[in-house]
């Protein structure tokens, strides 16, 4: 309790509520952006954060995380075009209501749905961070080599239909992740002759070039000459009837999200559509769904959100992200000094109780800017696109720059913004080349620190309880996609008799 009002007190101070409103509002302004989304809103605002303190940094990216949960469903609802893959189901019933002259009343529901999943989740990050923490502790090499292995395993499985893609991404990124000197023998690996290359590439280059230089590229590609239809915002707030709708399917999604969040790549994407359609199959009117249902808005904005502070779990508890946006995240953490861990609640209380203050003040600041600022929002995504990319790459040089000074980082932040255009047109999962990237060099520390541990028995890594249940989950992870394909095929068959 202590720890949690000085947290408070912390979260309070002017300098601190100037950071997470200024993140909510970058946040929500990037997210908004069709095409981009909260990961590369994260990767190209890490640079604000260079010289910062780290607990306002973490307070600043966070506040930028949820922001552009927030955003993303913005250009759903006017444009139906989701800001990112979290805010897809906002597009069902969103743009139907935009259509419909609704389109404020769509956004204030969709800003009010995320507020209150984004609470009820910070609560249960309350109840449920410390507790996962002290589990976290019983973790040696093995169990930690085990845990990425799982955490990789999943965000692949993921990638429905895009399997081999997704384990090409990962081998790709454990690759990048061994460039440099081995720590442990001193040898060079993959350097090809060349200095630069004697400490590896540093992650955020690779995080930055892919996300944001790789996506600006991709949508310079799909740039639309014709000016976009304006739409008429109409009234701002929802109507009793429509809340009425809303209310319980937002108190149903908001813990849905938040389970999901925790969950190792799963994220956003996942619990929206999975509260979507859960709402569908309870409402008493299913055939309104698609056609501007207040719930089909509701329910998956209170997930996605929700599901964005349930994420924040294993990468402060464990260091593994449970979604995309927490790998960028991750990677930043890292380069501020912040080493996501068990220990982190025991050390650093401080640091993570001010972070959860600060998600409380953040949820309130963004309600306000998303429902007081509604004029000044669809403005912006009136913005030409020849005019924002160009600053958002110049952002991306800055940023890179600033990292070692060094101008050859800048064709390093080429060659990987080409590579993330090649992979984006070739369909090729990025989250799990980014999560391998990251966590490829702890991994793979652990899994020789076990072997060195052991006298190189692989037995270690079936030597204790934990382990084994990762082994059964990583392999369960694997055939998720092949149990799903049978399940539907089977609905299928049923129905059709």
């Amino acid at each position: 309790m202590d720890a949690f009002l000085d947290g408070l007190v912390t979260s309070l101070q002017p300098v601190n509520i100037m950071w997470i409103v200024l993140g909510g509002f970058l946040g929500t302004i990037v997210g908004m952006l069709p095409g981009l989304g909260p990961a590369t809103a994260v990767a190209v605002l890490i640079p604000v954060t260079f010289g910062m303190d780290p607990v306002s940094a973490l307070i600043l990216m966070a506040a930028i995380y949820y922001g552009a949960m927030y955003g993303g469903s913005r250009s759903s609802i006017l444009l139906n075009t989701p800001g990112d893959g979290s805010a897809i189901a906002a597009t069902f019933d969103g743009y139907p209501m935009a259509r419909q002259g609704k389109a404020g009343q769509a956004m204030a529901l969709s800003a009010v749905a995320s507020f209150i999943g984004g609470i009820m989740a910070t609560f249960g990050f309350i109840l449920l961070a410390q507790p996962l923490a002290n589990f976290a502790l019983k973790f040696g090499p093995a169990e930690y080599f085990l845990l990425m292995l799982l955490t990789l395993s999943a965000i692949i499985s993921l990638s429905m239909g895009k399997m081999i893609k997704g384990f090409i991404s990962m081998s790709l990124g454990l690759l990048i992740s061994t460039i440099g000197i081995d720590t442990q023998t001193g040898v060079y690996r993959f350097t090809f002759g060349m200095v630069e290359l004697s400490e590896g590439i540093d992650f955020l280059i690779v995080i930055i070039g892919i996300y944001a230089v790789g996506e600006v590229l991709y949508n310079f590609l799909n740039i639309d000459d014709e000016k976009r239809e304006k739409k008429e915002v109409g009234k701002i707030w929802f109507t009793k009837e429509q809340w009425k709708r809303s209310r319980w399917p937002i108190l149903r999604s908001g813990p849905l999200g938040f389970i999901i969040g925790v969950l190792p790549g799963a994220g956003g994407s996942i619990a929206a559509m999975l509260s979507y359609t859960t709402e569908k199959q309870l409402s008493k009117k299913p055939e309104e769904f698609g056609k501007g249902a207040p719930e089909g808005l509701a329910a998956p904005e209170s997930a996605n959100n929700a599901a964005s502070v349930g994420a924040m779990i294993p990468l402060l508890t464990m260091g593994i992200p449970g979604s995309g946006t927490t790998a960028v995240m991750l990677g930043a953490l890292v380069m501020l000094g912040i080493r996501p861990r068990p220990l982190l609640f025991e050390n650093e209380p401080e640091t993570v109780w001010t972070l959860v203050n600060s998600m409380f003040v953040g949820n309130i600041a963004l309600i306000i800017i998303n429902i007081v600022l509604v004029g000044l929002l669809v403005k912006i995504l009136d913005t030409p696109a020849k005019i924002l990319y160009p600053l958002i790459i110049m952002l991306a040089f800055i940023g890179t720059y600033t990292l070692s000074y060094t101008a050859v980082d800048f064709f390093f932040l080429l060659l990987f913004g080409y590579f993330g255009l090649v992979l984006k047109i070739l369909d090729f999962p990025i989250a799990p080349l980014i999560l391998a990237v990251i966590v490829g060099g702890d991994m793979e520390q652990n899994f020789r620190m076990a072997l060195t541990s052991s006298n190189g028995s692989l037995g270690i890594f079936f030597g204790s309880g934990v382990s084994i249940v990762l082994i059964t989950l990583t392999v369960l992870s694997l055939f998720y996609p092949l149990i799903m394909n049978i399940v539907q095929r089977r609905k299928a068959a049923t129905n059709t008799d």
